[in-house]
């Protein structure tokens, strides 16, 4: 059985492929299983420079799995939290990765896709690709994934896409700072590789020094986070088992309306 991340690696630049193409890349238990292990194992080896990060075939990332939405959905409110933990700790671990991180953002990205870019210290996508944080529409919140990408977009871009779950296109994402740069698919890896000549430039201790020199200024450190995830973990858990939820993900998997929106 082929994982379900891809590692490559190149003069010191370790790439990291979500590897399920057939399912937009999604994310189920195996999958962040596969990536939590692979960005650690790339912050401890001190041969490796800085970690692309991107998707095999179409897209980037559709956010959660179908079938792991259908266990969730099915499960008890403390599966659902120790479930959502398992996320955060891997949002948290990208989100402080020791090395330098890029999104190869090859397509879109939906929902944890979003999350995974924001947690990167660089961005760079194809001008194609559209994005979403969807999960109202589900009767959910993004609570994993929202210090991230509130930190990416901030407060006032967040609230917006947070309520109305609206697809925005690269344009957008590169607009509110989701992208440092969304470029034609032609021109995505010789961007890419211009931005790891710059990073191959700089001392490999000073840029790990001026990461947490950055998340101290902007008050949201390690420790910080995962006292949050605490928190959204437990916020996600008890709206996947209420009714409000419950309504959501059974209309998203019966592939019909919720009931609230009859209401408009």
């Amino acid at each position: 059985m082929s994982s379900s991340v891809q590692i490559a690696d190149h003069a010191g630049i370790r790439e990291l492929r979500l590897n399920r193409p057939e399912v937009h890349n999604a994310f189920d238990d195996r999958l962040i299983a596969d990536l939590s292990a692979a960005l650690q194992a790339a912050g401890d080896d001190d041969g490796v420079r800085a970690v692309v990060l991107t998707g095999v075939g179409a897209s980037f990332s559709a956010g959660a799995d179908l079938n792991w939405m259908r266990g969730m959905a099915q499960a008890s409110e403390a599966e659902n939290r120790e479930d959502s933990l398992r996320l955060a700790a891997l949002m948290r671990r990208l989100q402080f990765l020791p090395k330098p991180t890029i999104a190869r953002v090859n397509g879109a990205a939906y929902g944890g896709g979003v999350g995974l870019i924001a947690c990167c210290d660089i961005a760079i996508g194809v001008n194609t690709a559209k994005f979403g944080l969807t999960e109202v529409k589900l009767g959910l919140v993004p609570a994993v994934i929202s210090p991230y990408v509130i930190a990416a977009i901030g407060l006032r871009q967040a609230r917006r896409l947070f309520l109305t779950g609206e697809i925005f296109d690269a344009a957008t994402a590169a607009q509110i700072g989701l992208l440092h740069e969304a470029v034609s698919p032609e021109y995505l890896d010789d961007t890419v590789h211009n931005v790891l000549k710059q990073l191959a430039k700089a001392g490999p201790v000073a840029q790990r020094e001026a990461k947490q020199l950055a998340f101290g200024m902007h008050g949201f450190t390690a420790a910080q986070a995962e006292r949050v995830d605490q928190d959204n973990a437990a916020l996600i858990a008890r709206l996947r088992v209420s009714a409000e939820g419950q309504e959501g993900l059974g209309a998203f998997l019966d592939k019909r309306a919720a009931a609230w929106t009859h209401a408009s």
